[in-house]
């Protein structure tokens, strides 16, 4: 079993992930891997990696496959012994001329940015190194659509004794009011984006909630943040922020220095905690 420190990053084949992963290998004593669910998007962005003289890994990690997780969780215990930092940065949006019904872009959205993103944190989590960091990459969005929610959904967003039990069967709610095509007069907003975010965003809360009770005094700091408006694939050429740019926020949670105790089950933007 390998000593070295590892840290890894979903879907960092690209964009804000494969930013990251380039930071990180310039900042992180350790390991750093590429993970992706084409084996040769990822091998490809190491290689480029590679050629700007950096050294990261490729390990296959398709989010969205169950076995594909418990295969990863398995690696990196086995290898490393468990993971330093994670990073979850995978996730989908679709385009805003996107002709998709909207039931299925909320069916669709929510998978990944909702329910996978749950899932790899459930099973890794275990495995998460004392001190060690994990930072799930949300979005600004997810606290405007917040805002666009019923007061009463907003009270329980907000609120600090939101199981996870409760907060699944919300998004679960989300994508069934939106098949049956009432979700606005029930509260939600028309973002399927949004609500994902939202609810990764109170998954973390609920996580970080969870990390103090079961594992108190190991200095595990989670939190969720917003990389910006970054010009990728998924926001198009007019957003303000590289690449580059939208890894410094995340990479700052990635890298808190031990000892420090917050940020902690926050939502950081601009390396600044963002009222929920």
């Amino acid at each position: 079993m390998s000593a070295c420190k590892v840290a890894l990053v979903t879907g960092s084949n690209k964009g804000i992930g494969l930013a990251i992963v380039r930071a990180l290998c310039k900042q992180f004593t350790g390991d750093v891997y590429v993970t992706a669910r084409d084996v040769g998007r990822g091998t490809a962005a190491v290689e480029s990696l590679k050629a700007e003289g950096l050294n990261p890994l490729f390990h296959p990690l398709d989010i969205g496959d169950p076995a594909s997780v418990l295969a990863a969780r398995d690696f990196f215990r086995d290898k490393y012994g468990g993971v330093d930092v994670l990073v979850n940065n995978a996730g989908i949006a679709f385009k805003m001329a996107d002709t998709t019904p909207f039931e299925i872009q909320a069916e669709v959205t929510l998978k990944t940015n909702f329910f996978a993103n749950r899932d790899v944190c459930n099973v890794f989590l275990p495995i998460i190194k004392p001190g060690g960091r994990v930072v799930n990459v949300s979005s600004i969005m997810g606290s405007i659509a917040l805002g666009k929610c019923s007061p009463a959904l907003q009270a329980r967003f907000r609120s600090d004794d939101i199981t996870e039990e409760e907060l699944v069967a919300l998004m679960e709610r989300f994508v069934k009011e939106a098949q049956e095509g009432v979700h606005t007069e029930r509260g939600w907003p028309s973002t399927a984006y949004g609500v994902s975010k939202t609810g990764l965003t109170v998954f973390s809360r609920i996580l970080a909630r969870k990390l103090r009770q079961e594992r108190p005094g190991e200095q595990i700091l989670l939190n969720a943040c917003c990389p910006g408006w970054v010009r990728t694939d998924m926001a198009g050429p007019n957003a303000t922020k590289s690449p580059d740019e939208g890894a410094i926020t995340p990479v700052y949670l990635a890298l808190l220095p031990p000892g420090v105790q917050e940020p902690y089950g926050q939502f950081v933007s601009e390396k600044t905690v963002q009222p929920w």
